[in-house]
């Protein structure tokens, strides 16, 4: 629990901020910045090389793909139906697939299963949700963020390639693929892993920044239903799906709460960095962050239940 405590600080300073006539109205895009261009590729760098894949844990290395297959196309048409703009659209694209299966997942993992969970909300996290940030979220930002002419003409493929290849954490994904079997020096190690510390605090503070409480009309929508795909709708198809695995095996209870999991931060800081809807992109992430604090113990309990009965 001790992470919400500091999330939440984190949250508030950033609310305080925003109220302070001390710091210009661009304070959040420049912290964002620093969290792309910075904290985010040093992330990449301190986990990719320790990422380990074994036949027996396909479950939670494979849900994510899977719960990114089904949302994918249900926002694309939600998107249609709903007449969302086009940075609402990449915005709910990189945001709601992917979850906070990290600095909020492990020690949630840790709290309802023990340490004998970490494990599998590792594989999840980082064999799922950090490669689809990497490589997945990494392409919709190049696709959306880039402005459409007025002829109405997308982006070639080359341009978006480019913007892809330019990206700092996916030059860093490539750099730690490269580097995997080579160990850094310590201190080198160390400087990255200082680095990367940063990234929650510094994007946090960003969230609550731009974090509004009186959001537009056009936001209203897609905030809400973004909230229920993500705390409720993930949740139970990653239930339903692997209900037939058997609820009482540890792996699966944890990826069902991965799967529950509010949005991930590094995936809001990608997508108000991007210009893709940032008030609701913050307001995504903050407000999953605190909802979550009562989604997760009632996921928590139906699962115990469900294996009593």
């Amino acid at each position: 629990m001790g992470n919400f405590v500091l999330i939440a600080g984190y949250l508030l300073i950033g609310l305080f901020l925003q109220r302070s006539r001390q710091f210009p109205q661009n304070t959040g895009q420049i912290l964002n910045a620093y969290v792309i261009y910075v904290a985010l590729p040093a992330l990449v760098l301190q986990k990719i090389p320790f990422l380990e894949i074994s036949p027996q844990l396909l479950i939670p290395a494979l849900t994510p793909w899977m719960l990114l297959a089904v949302t994918v196309p249900l926002l694309l048409w939600l998107s249609q139906r709903l007449h969302w703009s086009r940075g609402t659209t990449g915005a709910m694209l990189i945001i709601v697939p992917l979850g906070n299966t990290s600095f909020v997942g492990f020690p949630m993992i840790e709290a309802f299963f023990g340490s004998a969970g970490i494990p599998y909300a590792l594989l999840y996290d980082q064999v799922g949700s950090f490669l689809i940030l990497s490589l997945y979220a990494t392409i919709i930002a190049a696709i959306y963020s880039h402005p459409v002419g007025q002829s109405g003409s997308r982006p070639s493929v080359r341009q978006l390639l480019l913007r892809i290849v330019r990206f700092p954490p996916f030059i860093a994904l490539i750099a730690a693929l490269i580097l995997r079997d080579i160990n850094y020096p310590l201190i080198a190690q160390q400087f990255i892993d200082s680095l990367a510390h940063t990234l929650v605090p510094v994007i946090m503070v960003a969230v609550g920044f731009q974090l509004k409480f009186r959001l537009a009309a056009e936001d209203r929508r897609p905030l809400t239903l973004a909230l229920v795909i993500k705390l409720v709708l993930t949740p139970a198809l990653t239930l339903v799906a692997l209900y037939g695995f058997g609820l009482s095996d540890l792996v699966v209870q944890v990826t069902i709460m991965e799967a529950a999991m509010p949005a991930m931060i590094s995936a809001g800081a990608l997508a108000i960095m991007s210009g893709l809807a940032p008030t609701l992109a913050a307001a995504i992430v903050g407000y999953g962050v605190l909802l979550c604090l009562l989604t997760l113990p009632l996921w928590f309990y139906l699962l115990q239940w469900l294996t009593t009965v």
